[in-house]
């Protein structure tokens, strides 16, 4: 059976189908290798995540070779500004992602888990796109939050043995990173989009899960017998 990349996250994770997306150029990728399947959830922490992780992939039949683990832009929201309801404390954040790593460990035990850090925030496009009907002038996110997550994303990676991107510190290493990968300060532009992409193949290639070392699902058109397709089609088996 193809095995399955499952993305669990958030609303970045969510939008990863749309036109340019992270996740739609995975699939598109990995075609003939594995399905990519969406488990995204706008707006969601990882303490709700936490609660419906097992539901959330009780689903999906058949192998799982690898799931990303997307949270932390809406935990790192400020908790006396428009999202206080997201906010999820600093410590509570690392012991919820250490419990969602466990769970889908203990349904695949040979899984890859990959964590991936909250990007960085453009506090002048989350001030220029406001949240909801917050008029108070403030963001409600700012990039210093975001890097206090992003550093617990990468703790709890190395304690649990897990591979993580570093997505807000690989942003900002390109000047004008705030407008050229944030749409609005948090979500992705298709550079942004492409910019994760590109991580995430690395992780699954250092795993050994990169294109080349997973098989064509069915014999490639060019590898097929044409005077005996059936043999083609039991090698394959």
């Amino acid at each position: 059976m193809r095995p399955s990349i499952v993305l669990f996250g958030d609303s970045i994770t969510e939008e990863a189908f749309g036109e340019g997306g992270w996740g739609a150029t995975l699939a598109n990728h990995y075609s003939r290798s594995a399905d990519v399947v969406l488990r995204g959830y706008s707006g969601y922490n990882t303490r709700w995540a936490a609660r419906v992780v097992g539901r959330a992939v009780a689903s999906i039949a058949g192998p799982v070779s690898a799931v990303t683990v997307f949270f932390g832009a809406n935990d790192a929201a400020l908790p006396d500004r428009a999202c206080a309801l997201q906010h999820v404390p600093l410590a509570e954040y690392k012991d919820n992602l250490r419990a969602i790593c466990a769970l889908l460990k203990k349904r695949w035990p040979s899984l890859v888990v990959i964590l991936i850090t909250p990007p960085p925030v453009d506090e002048d496009g989350r001030l220029r796109y406001p949240y909801a009907h917050d008029f108070s002038g403030l963001p409600e996110r700012t990039n210093a939050a975001a890097g206090l997550y992003s550093r617990a994303c990468l703790e709890v990676a190395r304690q649990c043995g897990l591979r993580a991107i570093d997505i807000w510190s690989r942003m900002q290493r390109l000047p004008g990173w705030e407008k050229s990968f944030l749409r609005d300060g948090l979500h992705l532009t298709p550079r942004g989009n492409r910019v994760l992409f590109e991580e995430v193949v690395l992780a699954l290639k250092d795993a050994n899960l990169s294109l080349e070392a997973l098989p064509a699902d069915l014999p490639l058109f060019g590898d097929m017998d044409p005077d005996n397709p059936a043999k083609s089609f039991e090698d394959h088996e």
